[in-house]
């Protein structure tokens, strides 16, 4: 009976500390001219803020992030080069450099992305992969390896991209903003 117990104890921690707790989701609308907005909640429901994002002439894409109450705490700006390879600068509400993403395609479609702080550090790394039917899965690991959460997004009737977000830490948001 003891051994049991130990049994059952053992198992219970081992599926505590794999266990992915819902942190929020985002839904992501492209208008007529090719802008798109993103409305992301928490794990409640409650809106926690927007993006924003429209493309010049030269390709590059501009976001402006805001909070739920609709003031702006930031931007992202992104640009990609002649081989498909995409550079994000995130800058604060001052326009202070709060960190980047750098994001390659391999041979087999994936998206790998390396995050870096202000001052070039890298923070985190993630990899994207899309099935057959479009849908893509996020897995996001900090600079150490180790997987923080994953991210699973499908597109609905309307071309919605709807995105779930799931981390190994309940009060943590992989969020970029």
């Amino acid at each position: 009976m003891k051994k049991i117990c130990m049994m059952l104890i053992a198992l219970a921690i081992a599926t505590a500390a794999n266990a992915q707790y819902n942190v929020g989701t985002s839904t992501t609308s492209t208008d007529y001219f090719g802008n798109q907005t993103t409305t992301h909640r928490n794990q409640y429901g409650q809106t926690t803020g927007t993006s924003s994002s429209s493309t010049d002439f030269f390709g590059i894409t501009t976001t402006i992030h805001r909070d739920s109450y609709g003031h702006e705490i930031g931007t992202s700006t992104t640009s990609k080069d002649c081989f498909g390879n995409t550079t994000t600068i995130h800058r604060d509400s001052y326009g202070n450099n709060t960190g980047s993403i750098t994001s390659s395609v391999d041979y087999f479609g994936n998206t790998n992305s390396t995050y870096s702080d202000s001052y070039g550090r890298t923070t985190g790394t993630s990899t994207t992969s899309t099935d057959y039917f479009g849908n893509t899965i996020t897995t996001y690991r900090n600079q150490h390896g180790n997987t923080l959460g994953t991210s699973t997004s499908s597109y609905d009737y309307f071309g919605n991209r709807n995105t779930q977000q799931q981390s190994n830490n309940s009060h943590m948001s992989i969020w970029s903003w």
